[in-house]
């Protein structure tokens, strides 16, 4: 009888007589059911939403913010449940998902947004806090660095009292970084790698270019010939790309396919954007939508309605409010939703 290590081997070996591509085996979930398979061709992925639990006594909150260090370890932002036992808000998962450790009890409620960044003296947080209306940077072990808050020296906010709720952070090559002020008075501020204002990109509210409506999210994009600064420009369902001095290239509206871009993670070739609008986008140089991952939309019914279900009628491989996904360093993506129960979703890529 033909075991499944024989099985396994001959399959190898044919493989390779044959030059055949790589084989897969469709793995499963706890429950032992077939995976959901999202995606198409070279972007097909296995849709596990149940990767990454909480630690004993967290309740997720909304999953706002993730990122992934140099050494692999992932990083996840919630706003804590009201029936949590416990207040951290940043969960730390080793590459394989194993929990390391929790903190940031002081961001709950608020925590959002969420990146890490490689600098001289080690690697650092940049945590956007959107009850508290502040940026702040710490350690990997939650540490503060820094705390900016209200920016007094931009003239825009010091002459007259303006919301200021930033919900993104993306950094320049130089070490400069970028502030999306996307719950506040929707503009996107520049400041030195000390956390100095220097100067607004765009021009606040509105529907023209070089202006915004909820620009939630940002991410400078190294992937051409001169790095380029792209902002979601949410509630305009377009993204907008701007040289890093702030001039502006191109409004990009990609109709029917790009509904509510809300932040970007680039690796390689690709960007991957999450849509709060039931999917999660993968993107080319051109800024055009190539693939919609697990998109709900179809079965979702009115914009924002399934966020109140019990996670058990959730529909498996859609998603229904994609608020940050990243390329983890194996090529996977990471997903994480606002939801009150939040959900961190790993889509694994299959090979063949």
């Amino acid at each position: 009888m033909q075991t499944r290590r024989t099985f396994l081997s001959q399959v190898a070996l044919l493989s390779a007589a044959n030059a055949l591509p790589a084989f897969n085996l469709r793995a499963s979930d706890k429950t032992g059911a077939r995976l959901p398979v999202v995606g198409e061709g070279e972007h097909t992925y296995e849709c596990d939403h149940e990767w990454l639990q909480p630690p004993a006594g967290v309740v997720w909150g909304n999953t706002h913010g993730l990122c992934q260090d140099s050494q692999g370890n992932i990083y996840v932002a919630h706003t804590v449940h009201p029936s949590s036992m416990r207040a951290e808000t940043v969960v730390v998962y080793d590459s394989t998902g194993r929990f390391v450790r929790a903190f940031g009890e002081e961001f709950r409620g608020g925590a959002h947004g969420l990146d890490v960044r490689r600098e001289p003296e080690g690697e650092f947080l940049y945590h956007c806090d959107i009850v508290r209306c502040k940026v702040v940077k710490t350690t990997l072990t939650g540490e503060v660095v820094w705390a900016r808050a209200y920016p007094l020296t931009d003239p825009a906010y010091a002459e007259k009292p303006i919301p200021y709720v930033p919900t993104n952070v993306a950094f320049a090559p130089n070490g400069d970084f970028y502030v999306s002020d996307g719950y506040g008075s929707n503009r996107v501020l520049w400041f030195s790698p000390q956390g100095e204002f220097l100067k607004e990109i765009g021009r606040g509210p509105g529907k023209g270019d070089e202006q915004f409506d909820n620009p939630h999210g940002l991410w400078v994009d190294t992937r051409g010939a001169e790095p380029t600064l792209v902002i979601a420009d949410s509630g305009n369902t377009r993204m907008q790309i701007y040289t890093l001095d702030g001039r502006h290239l191109k409004s990009v509206k990609d109709e029917g396919k790009l509904r509510l871009p809300r932040h970007f993670h680039v690796q390689g070739e690709w960007m991957v954007c999450p849509d709060l609008d039931s999917q999660v986008c993968l993107i080319d140089r051109d800024y055009r939508v190539v693939v919609q991952l697990g998109d709900g939309q179809a079965i979702n019914g009115k914009r924002f309605s399934r966020r109140t279900q019990a996670r058990n009628e959730f529909t498996p491989g859609k998603f229904i409010c994609p608020h940050d996904a990243i390329f983890l360093a194996n090529g996977d993506i990471l997903v994480s939703e606002w939801l009150p129960i939040g959900r961190i979703t790993r889509l694994r890529r299959v090979t063949a």
